[in-house]
C-alpha cells in the first residue's frame, strides 16, 4: 500500500493539472491501512455507515395499495415515465427537463438488469416508486441504486415493497444479502450497519 501511495503522489492530479483529487476509500477495521493514510498526509473528508439486509432474516411483507401493480423493466420500459420518477423522486422538481439520454445510458452500464429493476405503478399508469438492483453474477450480494419514490406517492410503503420485491429475485440467483443506503428508512425495514467507510 505504501508503494502505492507513493506512485499515486508521482502520477497526482497536480502532474496533469486536474482538478480531482485522488481519494481512497476506506472502512472500519482498517486501522493499519488509516495508519498509513495518515502518514501520507492524507485527511479523512467523510464517513457514512455502511448497511446490508442479510436474506436469512426474512423480509418484511406489506400489502400493495388497491389498484396499484409491481412489474420489471423486462415488462414494460418507458424512459420518459422513469425519468419522471426519478426527477420527481430526488426532488429535482415538479416539472421533469427532457434529457431521456441519461436514462438510457444508466441502462448500458455493466451488469445491468431490467429483471431486476422493480417499478410499481399506480392505477393511472405512472411509475410512482423504482427500485433498481444490480448483482455482478460473481459475488453472492446485491446492490440497490436507485431508490426513489414519486412525493405523491410516498407514506404508502411502496419503497418496502419495492425493495423487498427485488431482493427476492436477487436470492433466486444466489445472492444472500443487499447493500443500500443511509437514510433512517433502511433501519426500519431490516438493514444492519455493518462497518463505515469513509475517504481520504
Amino acid at each position: 500500500m505504501k508503494e502505492f501511495l507513493s506512485y499515486s503522489s508521482v502520477y497526482s492530479p497536480e502532474a496533469t493539472f486536474l482538478t480531482f483529487s485522488i481519494f481512497r476509500f476506506t472502512v472500519s477495521g482498517e486501522d493499519q491501512l488509516k495508519e498509513v493514510l495518515l502518514q501520507k498526509g492524507y485527511n479523512q473528508d467523510w464517513s457514512a455507515p455502511v448497511t446490508i439486509f442479510k436474506y436469512e432474516n426474512g423480509f418484511q411483507e406489506r400489502v400493495l395499495p388497491e389498484g396499484f401493480s409491481i412489474i420489471t423493466l423486462e415488462e414494460e420500459n418507458d424512459f420518459r415515465k422513469i425519468h419522471d420518477v426519478l426527477w420527481r423522486g430526488f426532488d429535482h422538481g415538479d416539472e421533469p427537463d427532457e434529457d431521456l439520454d441519461c436514462r438510457m445510458l444508466m441502462q448500458s452500464a455493466p451488469h445491468f438488469r431490467k429483471d431486476l429493476t422493480t417499478i410499481i405503478k399506480p392505477p393511472n399508469g405512472e411509475y410512482a416508486c423504482f427500485a433498481g438492483m444490480w448483482m455482478d453474477g460473481v459475488n453472492d450480494f446485491a446492490y440497490l441504486e436507485p431508490l426513489v419514490t414519486d412525493p405523491r406517492y410516498r407514506r404508502m410503503e411502496l419503497a418496502t415493497i419495492a425493495v423487498t420485491e427485488s431482493m427476492k429475485r436477487t436470492q433466486k440467483f444466489g445472492a444472500t444479502y443487499c447493500f443500500g443506503g443511509v437514510p433512517e428508512f433502511y433501519a426500519r425495514i431490516g438493514f444492519e450497519t455493518v462497518c463505515h467507510r469513509g475517504n481520504h
